[in-house]
């Protein structure tokens, strides 16, 4: 039987194919390293549907910056941008991503939460924290809000809370509560109209109140309930004894009118 000797060529030829393979492998994570962050900002529009748009951004898709606008979809006539800029960074982990939003206008502390892909979806853990938002951004995302053109500020604040997607279901844990102060509408003349709270509990059943602080003008109160897969609400508003007239538009636009109330559902 004939013995066979590696060509001359063998090793020559092995080291070219890892030297490729190094060069390919340098270059992808290189390629990811450093992907500009105006990715990120052209991904989150196409999510939100042009709701959401990330302007100017700097750096990469891990540690950028760039100014937000809240708008009423692509091309939409309403667009409201936040004061300042948000700072962001991301970081990979063995599980997933945590993230660390800095947003100077409407944080005191940088927002920070884990993302974490599921086998049908993703889980979204938020950190406990506190952020307040001025009311007008909510014009950016279309109707009712931008027919309604509030003022006054939204406090958020989060205790253990979770999203968790499976496939088309949605579960959530923990609390967020929203307190809505000093709120106006460009359709009463009232100014403010009231305060309010939000308060989303969640659990193998997700439930939403909403109640009015002391003092208010424009009284609100409802409950929701969350299936998984809808979302079910019912209200009511109706003006505070001497405030009727003031707010009779308003109470026309935002629900079904039953006398002095105007019935709120949705879902």
């Amino acid at each position: 039987m004939a013995t066979r000797f590696p060509s001359p060529d063998a090793p020559a030829k092995s080291a070219w194919r890892w030297a490729v393979l190094g060069m390919l492998i340098g270059t992808l994570l290189a390629f990811s390293l450093f992907a500009p962050a105006r990715w990120l900002a052209a991904g989150l529009a196409r999510w939100s549907n042009g709701h959401l748009q990330l302007v100017n951004a700097r750096g990469t898709v891990w540690t950028g910056s760039a100014g937000v606008v809240f708008s009423s979809g692509a091309g939409g006539a309403e667009a409201i941008s936040l004061p300042g800029t948000l700072g962001w960074t991301l970081r990979p982990r063995w599980d997933g991503v945590t993230a660390a939003l800095d947003l100077s206008c409407c944080a005191a502390k940088p927002l920070e939460f884990n993302a974490r892909p599921r086998a049908s979806g993703l889980e979204l853990e938020w950190r406990d924290g506190q952020s307040r938002w001025p009311a007008a951004m909510l014009a950016g995302f279309g109707a009712p809000w931008n027919t309604l053109k509030l003022d006054g500020m939204l406090d958020v604040s989060t205790q253990a809370f979770v999203l968790r997607s499976s496939g088309p279901q949605l579960a959530l844990e923990g609390r967020a509560t929203l307190d809505a102060t000093d709120i106006s509408s460009s359709l009463s003349t009232l100014k403010p109209m009231g305060s309010y709270r939000v308060a989303l509990e969640g659990g193998a059943a997700p439930t939403l109140l909403l109640t009015t602080r002391d003092g208010s003008s424009l009284q609100l109160s409802g409950s929701g309930r969350w299936n998984g897969l809808a979302f079910r609400f019912d209200g009511e508003a109706s003006a505070a004894p001497g405030r009727e007239d003031a707010l009779s538009n308003l109470l026309n636009i935002i629900g079904r009118r039953e006398g002095a109330r105007s019935l709120i559902t949705l879902g």
